[in-house]
């Protein structure tokens, strides 16, 4: 009588133990979710930074910087999560960004305009590399992106800033 206890509740423990297998298949999809990217335009619209724009006489001045036009359009479409500049080769990056700044134009070469045409190079590589890197939490490449915007952002304010001065300086009293 106490063997068939025995093996009745020996069977009862196996069959409470196999149904555990969908927990964790469950486990596993949650995981993956989480590695893949989820960088949208409403995830972009929602960071907080202040976003400076050109003012009219910097964009007379910068109509002819072509790297500068064609960047303020790729970032445009990294406002609307198109990461495909951002993520592509490396090499053609570095290639745009040393154009870029050997084609700065000569009154925009000051102190804090160059630093902050270094910092966005060292943002949109970081971007780049982050998004080509398949084990990157999203929330990273989120705040990456973030980091670009705003530095390309920084970069207006300043030339926006130097060139003001410059036009304050023209100013003579009477």
């Amino acid at each position: 009588m106490k063997i068939g206890l025995y093996v009745l509740s020996l069977c009862c423990l196996m069959f409470i133990s196999c149904g555990d297998d969908k927990n964790a298949t469950e486990v596993v999809e949650t995981e993956n979710e989480n590695q893949k990217p989820n960088i949208s335009s409403k995830a972009i619209e929602d960071f907080d930074y202040t976003d400076y724009a050109l003012s009219p006489e910097s964009e007379e001045t910068l109509a002819n910087w072509e790297k500068y036009q064609e960047l303020a359009i790729q970032i445009g479409y990294l406002k609307k999560a198109d990461l495909s500049f951002f993520n592509g080769d490396k090499e053609q990056l570095k290639t745009f960004i040393d154009e870029f700044k050997i084609e700065t134009p000569k009154q925009l070469l000051t102190n804090s305009i160059i630093s902050r045409t270094v910092i966005l190079e060292t943002m949109l590589l970081r971007l780049n590399e982050n998004l080509t890197l398949e084990n990157i939490e999203a929330k990273l490449k989120l705040q990456n992106v973030k980091e670009v915007l705003v530095a390309f952002s920084s970069l207006n304010y300043q030339i926006n800033k130097k060139l003001e001065s410059d036009i304050y300086n023209e100013i003579k009293p009477e």
